[in-house]
């Protein structure tokens, strides 16, 4: 019997490109195994099986689309697919022709056949191929790429056909095209004067081996999705950083109070909830803080709600779920949210949808240590708010030094939309409302 295998809930994407599909006709699978990575702004996510068979068709290919209720597969029960097993061993047999023309490929590329490993290994718009315009084949079966990264070489000139890929079974991923950006004018460039992207000069490669012994460890799939997106905000914006210190003697007794009977319940009240309320508070009085630069670049976008977003560390990497609506919710409820979504993170159940949305961040690093920081403004946000771990301080009372538990925050923001004055007058409102809870009530 015939099974329909479809694309289930995964947010409000309407639309999200297929970037790899990872079966094929006449495989067996079990129910939860992968079949296709889709890929969105935020995440690359696997699409598990819902049923166990074998593949008898394939609906999707790299490059299509596919939203919720999208049909993936066809799968048929295994018994039904023993019988058509030869013919599926057939099917296969095209494997060999696409490696096969993988080597026609680099034999009609010129230097392409010498491809090199690492660093080294792109190719750039010296030598044999005109300098005018490298290229971008968005319709070759010869390379595998994602419609998002075509479309991004397409914008910077890069040929993907001189690109090597580092992801799955060779797929391009935009930090190769990024990597490959920088090394166009690289070693092959004429007169040697290399120029990266943007007319940055490539960090020169370096033989550490001379040195002693290494080895190529893969990053997370977060980190080479977060990599390019948080190396464009950098590029982009004009960044500044306004350190701000803030008593939290009363907030932390409070919090104190709140956590002993939170336990109970199952759940912790910690610091961050209070500072999550404060920066909402502070953002309704100055709210450029919550805003983003129009894409004509001579407005502002001015937002009449509230999520605030959160760096949670997980084994894989540090990921940013969002708090809807905080505004709207106390400090347990915020505490609870705060608990709930970092399970989730740890366990890698987050959905597309619980790290869309974010007016404004909060990296905290006051578990792990620090004095100040400079966090990177998570474009099209226009701030980010830096908190380290929080220390006795001693204060002048006019008599005599006292201890003072202090909290270190560090506040990034983009200088097109917020000046250093209206930065300065934020982190004191932050600092105040923090210096006493009953304020936060206000």
């Amino acid at each position: 019997m015939a099974t329909e295998v479809k694309v289930p809930d995964i947010g409000d994407f309407d639309e999200v490109p297929v970037v790899s599909v990872l079966v094929s006709v006449g495989d067996r699978i079990e129910k939860e195994d992968a079949l296709i990575e889709l890929e969105s702004d935020k995440a690359t996510m696997e699409v598990p099986s819902s049923h166990a068979g074998v593949v008898k068709e394939v609906k999707l290919k790299e490059g299509d689309s596919a939203a919720e209720g999208t049909v993936i597969l066809i799968l048929e029960d295994e018994e039904e697919g023993a019988s058509d097993e030869p013919k599926e061993e057939k099917a296969a047999e095209p494997k060999v022709d696409e490696k096969a023309a993988a080597d026609d490929e680099e034999k009609s590329g010129g230097k392409g056949s010498e491809s090199k490993p690492s660093a080294e290994g792109y190719g750039n718009r010296g030598g044999d191929a005109p300098a005018s315009n490298a290229v971008v084949d968005t319709g070759s079966s010869k390379f595998h790429a994602s419609p998002s990264v075509r479309s991004f070489a397409r914008r910077v000139d890069v040929d993907l056909r001189q690109v090597n890929g580092s992801g799955r079974k060779g797929r391009i991923l935009r930090e190769d095209v990024e990597k490959a950006l920088k090394g166009q004018a690289g070693p092959a460039a004429p007169q040697g004067k290399a120029q990266g992207g943007m007319g940055i000069p490539p960090i020169p490669a370096v033989d550490f081996s001379k040195f002693g012994p290494v080895e190529d460890v893969d990053m997370s799939r977060i980190q080479k999705i977060s990599g390019p997106a948080l190396h464009r905000s950098w590029l982009n914006i004009p960044h500044v950083t306004h350190n701000e210190d803030a008593a939290i003697d009363e907030v932390d007794a409070y919090r104190k109070e709140l956590d002993t009977k939170a336990k109970d319940e199952g759940y912790r009240v910690t610091l961050l909830s209070f500072v999550v309320k404060a920066s909402v508070s502070a953002l309704k009085q100055h709210w450029q803080l919550n805003s983003s630069i129009h894409p004509d670049g001579d407005k502002l976008i001015r937002k009449h709600f509230y999520n605030i977003g959160f760096a949670a560390d997980t084994p894989n990497g540090l990921v940013v779920p969002v708090i809807k609506d905080a505004d709207r919710k106390g400090i347990v409820e915020i505490s609870k949210e705060l608990g709930d979504l970092s399970a989730q993170a740890r366990d890698g159940k987050l959905k597309g949808d619980d790290m869309k949305g974010a007016t404004f961040t909060i990296s905290s690093l006051g578990g792990i240590g620090g004095t100040s920081f400079t966090p990177i403004v998570n474009a099209p946000e226009v701030a980010i708010l830096g908190l380290t771990k929080y220390w006795m301080k001693p204060i002048w009372n006019g008599q005599e030094f006292v201890p003072q538990k202090t909290l270190p925050m560090s506040l990034s923001y983009d200088h097109r939309a917020i000046d250093g004055a209206l930065a300065a007058k934020f982190c004191a409102q932050l600092a105040y409302l923090l210096g006493d809870p009953r304020r936060l009530m206000l």
